[in-house]
């Protein structure tokens, strides 16, 4: 069969190729509820282009998911969000993001394998929904940090009664953050690698 030069199938741009710099890597998850930032945080910091599994919301998930907060959201992750950002030049994080509906929390086993680390994101006007999500984290044996997306409607506490409220080790780092600007994000991404070196340091990171 003949194909016209059209026909071609595209390689990668050349700013999606590995860094020839590059000389270790790391997986790290981005977990939380629905509605989150999760999508967007890994969007806004991947220096290429992401990969979305994002699906139209429909009917069926009326009374399943819960959609605090996200009237206006049409679309949903239903697999994984992926990405990449190079920390330095030698050391490059490849980003998870998880689906946020519990009904789609079968596919984070895959998802939490191999991971060095996580960063759970939290929205204050819902941290109920955290909970389970810290929990699956603490049951692998996953190290991870906190990260406050600020929603301009959401309640704003001081990080101690954060810690309180969420049960955290006054060692586990909480920060606040916009996930919509890469600068904020990758902020995070810098605080959770920092955080995975004192541990570490201190033999508790196997």
């Amino acid at each position: 069969m003949d194909f016209k030069a059209s026909d071609a199938i595209p390689g990668p741009r050349a700013e999606d190729r590995l860094p020839h710099t590059a000389q270790a890597a790391a997986k790290i998850v981005i977990v939380g509820g629905f509605g989150v930032g999760k999508t967007t945080m890994v969007g806004a910091v991947s220096e290429i282009r992401p990969l979305t599994t994002e699906e139209t919301m429909t009917q069926a998930g009326i009374g399943v998911d819960d959609n605090y907060g996200s009237d206006t959201k049409t679309a949903t992750t239903v697999a994984m969000d992926f990405g990449r950002i190079r920390i330095t030049d030698q050391v490059v994080l490849y980003l998870f993001g998880t689906p946020g509906q519990e009904r789609f929390w079968f596919l984070w086993n895959g998802l939490f394998e191999g991971a060095l680390g996580a960063v759970v994101l939290v929205d204050t006007r819902r941290l109920e929904v955290s909970y389970d999500v810290m929990g699956q984290l603490e049951e692998r044996g996953v190290p991870f940090v906190v990260a406050v997306n600020s929603f301009p409607d959401g309640p704003r506490y001081p990080v101690e009664d954060l810690r309180e409220a969420l049960d955290l080790t006054p060692e586990i780092p909480i920060v606040e953050c916009d996930v919509r600007r890469r600068a904020s994000s990758r902020d995070v991404l810098l605080t959770l690698m920092r955080f995975l070196h004192s541990m570490a340091l201190s033999g508790s990171l196997v």
